[in-house]
């Protein structure tokens, strides 16, 4: 049997660890438009990640607690391989220069683990969530090329104001975007510890606790982050920024909709990336693009194989 602590004490570090990698990738691109701070930015973040969870009730966590794997105590044992197992995926990833996507790794390790402790893992639901997660930067990509024909036309005086305007209500958006899609896999240790109530809701409090812990993360990877997110795919404009906040947005909601939790920072980056092609293919740094698209191919493979040993390995251990 699992404690209830162990899951806990590492939901809470699992939501540190989500906004050091998450949160810096939402807000570093913002930042290069004139207008909105860091401090105004990282509060505006913080409460969605936190209150939107809260007023869904968290449809995309409960998809990850008892959808992909059985709910249960051999449910939340595999979460707990597979968390742990997704964070050193990506850390291993990002220390060879290839920074990937958080919520691909839990995707991958969660069904690893699951295979790994023969569970009946929901193969069909979990395609289902991989095409919805495949499609959401190539959807990005789309609604920036079009919103950029829009902005790109505002060229006078008006132009800056614009923008910043533009920025408060995209950047707000695409917070909004995120607590109710990508952030809600902070939530999934604490659901797999049994701390819901009936209506699948925790208490106010731990909303709150691992929205702070996600604030101090944001702060702490925000640097490292900006160096890939914010200046690495091209030279951004603010009108590259808020299309591509706007298209994020866009994205992300919609798979929220369907309840499939799909990565933030890869519509992020198709947003940039439909943002930059408006104006020429020749402002990407293709070379960035590469890499960023070889971690995610093979985030998914290494996270299932990963969780899968390390699963077979714990249930041996726990006979």
């Amino acid at each position: 049997m699992i404690a209830p602590e162990l899951l806990i004490g590492l939901g809470l570090a699992f939501a540190l660890i989500t906004g050091t990698n998450d949160g810096g990738a939402l807000l570093a691109p913002g930042l290069r438009v004139p207008g909105l701070r860091l401090l105004p930015a990282l509060a505006i973040l913080t409460l969605a990640t936190a209150v939107i969870p809260l007023v869904t009730a968290a449809p995309v966590a409960h998809t990850l607690t008892s959808t992909i794997v059985p709910p249960g105590q051999s449910g939340s044992l595999a979460l707990l391989v597979a968390f742990v197992s997704a964070v050193l995926v990506v850390w291993l990833l990002t220390r060879r220069g290839l920074p990937t996507s958080l919520t691909l790794a839990v995707i991958g390790a969660t069904a690893g683990a699951g295979a790994g402790l023969g569970l009946a893992v929901a193969w069909s639901a979990l395609t289902v969530v991989l095409i919805v997660a495949a499609l959401a930067p190539f959807v990005g990509l789309g609604l920036a090329l079009a919103g950029s024909t829009l902005l790109n036309t505002r060229r006078d005086s008006a132009y800056l104001p614009v923008m910043r305007r533009g920025h408060l209500v995209a950047f707000t958006a695409q917070c909004i975007a995120y607590g109710a899609n990508d952030g809600q896999k902070i939530l999934v240790l604490l659901l797999a510890a049994g701390l819901a109530h009936p209506d699948g809701r925790l208490s106010w409090w731990w909303y709150l606790a691992l929205g702070l812990a996600f604030a101090i993360g944001t702060a702490l990877g925000l640097p490292r982050i900006a160096r890939s997110v914010g200046t690495g795919i091209l030279h951004t404009s603010p009108a590259h920024i808020v299309t591509a906040e706007f298209a994020a947005a866009g994205a992300v909601l919609g798979s929220a909709a369907l309840g499939a939790p799909v990565s933030m920072t890869q519509a992020i980056i198709g947003g940039l990336l439909g943002a930059g092609l408006r104006e020429s293919y020749r402002r990407i740094r293709w070379k960035v693009v590469r890499g960023l698209g070889l971690a995610w191919l093979v985030t998914l493979p290494l996270a299932f194989t990963v969780a899968a040993l390390g699963a077979y390995v714990t249930a041996a251990v726990l006979g």
